[in-house]
């Protein structure tokens, strides 16, 4: 349930912005339909739809694990260059296990990395200024790998476990698959096992302090200690 506020005039029009605009899909670029077609289920994504007209337009919608918005692609779509999207953003919550999931599927991935350089993550032609590895202390947003598809539109998985202050509603706290679910259990257990350590007693109101924990650190918020 959306926590906008949606507000009208005297006439009862509604006001601009005052109605939620949810990013569902974007289009990339592709060559060859039936072969991006293959690439992106053999990685699992779910195919939601594939479909053709008469007129020659063909639209194929796929959508990552776990993600609310997907990609399209097809013929008749845009006049964009095969190849010509670069840096898309694919949110994970384990950058390495993310990595090997998608080696597993037969994707060609970089090695995990941290950048060296503002913007460095965003250098496919130039890896010089990446630092191999993920970044000091798993410092969140902050650790990538990249991969391409048969055309080159590139992607980019970032690592992100702990969110900037008010970039997500506290209210619809969600996770998206039981793997990031899992992960953030595991975290809360590991600050969890610290706060133990620190008060020197058994916390029998533990379940409390992981939502309280869980809850935080999805919305950005001051940890609990």
């Amino acid at each position: 349930m959306s926590t906008t506020e949606v507000r009208s005039d005297e006439s009862g029009a509604v006001s601009p912005g005052s109605v939620d605009l949810k990013f569902e899909a974007a289009v990339i670029p592709v060559a060859d339909v039936d072969r991006s077609k293959e690439f992106y289920t053999g990685l699992g994504w779910r195919l939601d739809a594939d479909f053709a007209f008469d007129n020659g337009f063909r639209v194929v919608q796929l959508t990552p694990p776990g993600s609310p918005a997907s990609v399209q692609f097809g013929t008749n779509i845009t006049s964009a260059d095969p190849g010509t999207a670069q840096g898309l953003y694919l949110v994970v919550s384990d950058v390495e296990a993310a990595r090997a999931d998608l080696v597993e599927h037969g994707a060609t991935v970089s090695e995990v990395f941290h950048p060296g350089a503002p913007g460095a993550q965003f250098e496919a032609g130039d890896i010089s200024g990446r630092v191999s590895g993920p970044a000091d202390e798993r410092s969140s947003y902050s650790s990538f790998a990249t991969f391409s598809d048969p055309d080159g539109n590139t992607w980019l998985l970032q690592e992100v476990t702990t969110r900037l202050p008010g970039r997500v509603d506290p209210a619809e706290t969600t996770y998206s698959s039981t793997d990031d679910l899992e992960g953030a259990l595991k975290r809360a257990a590991a600050a969890h096992g610290e706060h133990e350590a620190r008060t020197g007693q058994a916390d029998e109101n533990w379940p409390a302090w992981y939502a309280a924990y869980m809850v935080a650190e999805r919305t950005g918020t001051e940890l609990p200690q």
